[in-house]
């Protein structure tokens, strides 16, 4: 098994994403009294819900970073997929809180500051917008999770920029709920389709850049290759891939030529991004249910096995 990539930055990344995201949530609590906007309260209950999460998720990763040992012996890195599925459900239910909310003024529309709401929107276009630029460098699966909610929440305030600009002109005060609705579905929506992705890898569904089929089909190519059969592969935090497989070989095999269809196999397998790769030989006569039971219990020759 070959050992593993100097990690990238992303816990440096998320950490400085939770001190922006905290601190500019305290400040829309205060602004979204002031303003009277469900927009900027609802945004700042999100924001804080996104907080706790990052928090979770800066601390998850820094779990993750940690090599492999006795009792994780992959190492930690689904701990980073474990946050990414805990930061989609908090997002899930911070929205529907926000729906609630915004359904609830849409049948009673109140006085909002544009000005106040003009003024938020520019800030939190810039915050967002730098906290989704660091996180964006990540890339496994919580990076990029953490990501798509800065995104979201910075085309938010450029939502709420333009309807700031339209209140200074109107009293279209409607326009608030009605826009803290199309964001909080939008982002709804986004979420949905992350969770769904990372349920799909934390159930160890085979990652999306793998094609077992193409895979099998080129090692079957290779000379003094029989066939192949029991290919697994899944992912550990939607970054580093892990795959085995058993090849069977021809009759008369030499060394050397093992040897190239190993490299092949490795070569393979880092084409479609796996990290950890497996493989273990076997020849025709061999029944291959004995390794899964456990040994050669008819005396057979041990299977040759590689990492």
């Amino acid at each position: 098994m070959p050992h593993n990539h100097p990690h990238s930055h992303n816990e440096k990344n998320i950490k400085t994403a939770f001190f922006l995201n905290i601190g500019f949530s305290i400040a829309e609590l205060f602004g979204g009294y002031l303003t009277n906007s469900v927009a900027i309260l609802s945004d700042a209950l999100h924001d804080l819900g996104d907080s706790l999460s990052l928090l979770l998720s800066w601390r998850l990763e820094v779990l993750s970073e940690k090599k492999e040992d006795l009792r994780y012996s992959y190492g930690y890195r689904r701990f980073s997929m474990l946050s990414a599925l805990i930061s989609a459900i908090v997002l899930i239910t911070g929205s529907i809180f926000v729906i609630i909310e915004s359904v609830e003024r849409l049948q009673n529309p109140q006085y909002t500051s544009a000005v106040g709401m003009l003024s938020f929107a520019l800030v939190g276009i810039a915050v967002n917008g730098f906290a989704a630029f660091r996180t964006s460098r990540g890339k496994n699966l919580n990076s990029q999770v953490i990501s798509w909610h800065m995104i979201e929440d910075m085309l938010g305030w450029v939502a709420v920029l333009v309807v700031s600009i339209v209140l200074l002109y109107t009293d279209l005060y409607i326009l608030d709920p009605v826009l803290s609705l199309i964001v909080t579905g939008f982002i709804l929506f986004n979420v949905m389709k992350n969770l769904r992705r990372t349920l799909s890898l934390f159930l160890q569904a085979v990652p999306e850049t793998i094609d077992i089929e193409t895979f099998e089909l080129e090692i079957k190519n290779l000379d003094m290759v029989e066939g192949i059969h029991h290919t697994h592969a899944w992912s550990l935090d939607g970054e580093n891939h892990v795959l085995t497989t058993h090849v069977i070989l021809c009759p008369g095999a030499k060394q050397q030529q093992i040897r190239h269809i190993k490299d092949k196999v490795r070569e393979m397998a880092e084409y479609f991004g796996v990290t950890h790769t497996t493989v273990e030989f076997e020849y025709m006569e061999e029944d291959c249910s004995m390794v899964r039971n456990g040994g050669n219990g008819h005396g057979k020759p041990e299977k040759q096995s590689t990492k």
